[in-house]
């Protein structure tokens, strides 16, 4: 295939996210007279946002009735701190800096929400860089849906079908096969003890960000023009 784009997972593939939500919920459960839970633990529910973050943490079920003002609670606090620990993969920087050296253009697509994601990619110094990023507020249905895969690919006027979705989760891999993509399957981020990425049926996949720069320097190899 001949390259022309890649897209991008937010929290746990482009960046590591999750210092400042351990920081966030390990000082609400001080807070509220618990013992700090472990670090791994919150990471491992990134993934699942804020719900799955404090459920796990709090032992308590979304339902409850005190949960909606804990989350209430800690979404004010992510708002004001959201890029305090927060920095790109190793090797991040690296791929988007030859990405935007061969003008290949790359987006966002995510399921947290704009009010989040948008100020972030400012603070962060991604903004001006990525050429398309797609919350779930902008779309009907987002990831698995590929409707925001495809959203990203029209806003960088690329056809799915030579792009590559990269992801730490199952939905991602999912949204970006249903769209036509190959897809990596990213292992370096915030993935559960008892996954089985295999399952995913991603195009490949790599257990450190610097891996992704050569494999899709392999596949983008650009034609030599004939003497």
């Amino acid at each position: 295939m001949m390259l022309s784009g890649v897209l991008f997972d937010l929290d746990g593939t482009l960046l590591d996210t999750a210092e400042d939500f351990v920081h966030i919920i390990q000082a609400m459960q001080q807070e509220h007279g618990r013992a700090p839970a472990p670090a791994e633990l919150i990471r491992a529910q990134v993934s699942d946002g804020s719900i799955g973050m404090l459920s796990t943490a709090f032992e308590l079920s979304p339902e409850a009735p005190a949960f909606a003002a804990l989350r209430e609670d800690f979404l004010s606090r992510y708002e004001q701190g959201l890029a305090v620990h927060t920095r790109p993969f190793p090797g991040i920087s690296e791929l988007l800096d030859w990405l935007d050296a061969e003008q290949l253009p790359w987006g966002v697509v995510t399921n947290k929400l704009s009010r989040f994601s948008i100020p972030l990619l400012e603070q962060t110094g991604l903004a001006s860089r990525c050429a398309s990023l797609v919350c779930p507020d902008q779309v009907a249905r987002g990831k698995p849906n590929p409707e925001s895969a495809l959203k990203a690919c029209s806003d960088m006027q690329i056809d799915p079908a030579s792009c590559i979705f990269i992801g730490d989760h199952v939905r991602d891999i999912q949204a970006g096969r249903a769209a036509g993509m190959a897809t990596i399957a990213a292992l370096y981020g915030y993935l559960a003890a008892n996954e089985d990425h295999l399952a995913w049926q991603a195009t490949h996949s790599v257990q450190h960000a610097s891996e992704l720069q050569p494999w899709l320097q392999q596949r983008h190899q650009p034609e030599t023009p004939h003497v």
